[in-house]
C-alpha cells in the first residue's frame, strides 16, 4: 500500500515538474511605439499555449511620461507571452486619435482589441465596427458604467465612484477638512468619477475640483502652488495619477504648505515617496492585473469560448498602500510589476 502511494506521488510530481517546464520554456513577446517587436515575419516572440496563434491589439489613453502605463503594458505583455499572442500596442490621450488606432486595428484585421474607454462617445462608432467585423473586445481601466452599454462583454478595473467614496471616508477618519482634487485631463470620466466619489465620500469636510494639464508637469506644479497660496486652509491634495502626486510634492513646498498629499494609483517613484512620508498613501488599482486580464480574457474568448465577469466588471480595486504595506509592496515593484 506504501509503494502504491509514492508511485502515485512520483507520478504526480513528475506531472507538475512538466507542466513547470511548459511554462518556462516560454518566450518574450512585448511591443514599442505601437508595433510590435519581431523575431521573423509579421508576429512577435511567441509563447507555447498549445492554441492557434492570435494578434491583439491594445489601445489605450496613456499621457506620455506616465509610467503607470508600463504596468499594465507589462501585464499585457506577460499574459500575450503565455497565449501565444502577438502584442500590438498603440495609445494617444486625445479620444479621436484613440478611435482612429481602433479602426486602424480593424482595418487590420486584428484577432481582438482590448481598450480603454475614457471618453466613451467618441469610442461608440469603432466600437460598433468591430463588432461588425466580428472582432471581440475587452474593455478595462476606464469605461466602468459605459461598457456594458456598448455590447463590450468583459470590463476589468475599479468602480471608480467606489474608490473616490474610500478615500473620502478615509479623510474622514483622519480629521481632513478641506481638500482639493486634481484633474489632470477634464473630461474623462474616470478621472471626473473618482472626484465626484472623493465628494460623496467626504462627509467630514469639502472638497474643491483643480483642472490641470496633465501632459505639463511645470503646469500641475504651478497650478497647485497659486491654489495653496491663495487658500492656506486646504490640509489635503488629493491627485488622481503618481506624476500629478509628485509634481505636487513640488507644488506644495513651493507654497510652503503643510498639506498632506494622497493619490490614486502607483508607479516605481511612489515607493519611496511613500516611505519618507511625502506622499501619506495610495490607492491601488492594479494597472499590471487590468493589461493581464485584458489580454487573456480575449484569448480564452478566442480560444475555448469563455467570458469572465458574467456579464458584470471585474474589480481590481481599490485597495490601499501605506507604510503598513509598502515593503512588501516594493519588493514587488523590483520586477516591474507594481
Amino acid at each position: 500500500m506504501k509503494r502504491t502511494k509514492s508511485a502515485a506521488r512520483q507520478r504526480l510530481m513528475g506531472g507538475i515538474a512538466a507542466g513547470a517546464a511548459l511554462v518556462l520554456t516560454v518566450t518574450a513577446c512585448s511591443s514599442t511605439g505601437g508595433a510590435p517587436k519581431s523575431s521573423g515575419g509579421d508576429g512577435g516572440s511567441v509563447g507555447s499555449a498549445g492554441t492557434r496563434h492570435l494578434t491583439i491589439a491594445m489601445v489605450t489613453h496613456e499621457q506620455p511620461g506616465d509610467t503607470f502605463w508600463d504596468l499594465i503594458r507589462k501585464g499585457a505583455e506577460m499574459a500575450a507571452k503565455k497565449d501565444d499572442v502577438t502584442l500590438r500596442y498603440s495609445s494617444d490621450p486625445q479620444a479621436p486619435n484613440q478611435a482612429n488606432l481602433v479602426q486602424t486595428a480593424i482595418d487590420s484585421k486584428v484577432d481582438g482589441i482590448a481598450l480603454t474607454l475614457a471618453t466613451p462617445s467618441a469610442m461608440t462608432a469603432v466600437v460598433k465596427n468591430a463588432q461588425k467585423a466580428g472582432i471581440p473586445i475587452s474593455a478595462f481601466n476606464a469605461g466602468y458604467n459605459d461598457y456594458a452599454a456598448m455590447g463590450i462583454q468583459q470590463y476589468f478595473g475599479q468602480d471608480e465612484t467606489t474608490a473616490g467614496e474610500a478615500v473620502g471616508a478615509r479623510l474622514n477618519s483622519e480629521g481632513a477638512h478641506k481638500a482639493i482634487c486634481v484633474i489632470q485631463q477634464q473630461g474623462q470620466v474616470q478621472l471626473e468619477s473618482r472626484c465626484a466619489g472623493v465628494k460623496q465620500g467626504f462627509t467630514g469636510g469639502s472638497v474643491e475640483n483643480l483642472n490641470v494639464n496633465g501632459e505639463d508637469m511645470t503646469d500641475v506644479q504651478s497650478k497647485i502652488t497659486a491654489k495653496l497660496q491663495q487658500d492656506p486652509s486646504i490640509d489635503t491634495i488629493v491627485t488622481l495619477g503618481a506624476p500629478i502626486a509628485l509634481a505636487a510634492v513640488k507644488g506644495e513646498q513651493g507654497a510652503n504648505s503643510k498639506a498632506k498629499i494622497v493619490t490614486f494609483d502607483t508607479n516605481a517613484a511612489m515607493i519611496d515617496a511613500i516611505k519618507t512620508g511625502q506622499i501619506a498613501w495610495a490607492v491601488d488599482q492594479q494597472p499590471y492585473l487590468q493589461g493581464y486580464l485584458a489580454v487573456d480574457s480575449l484569448w480564452l474568448y478566442l480560444t475555448n469560448g469563455n467570458t469572465i465577469g458574467g456579464g458584470k466588471p471585474v474589480n481590481t480595486g481599490p485597495a490601499f498602500i501605506d507604510k503598513s504595506n509598502i515593503d512588501k509592496i516594493a519588493e514587488y515593484a523590483k520586477g516591474g510589476t507594481r
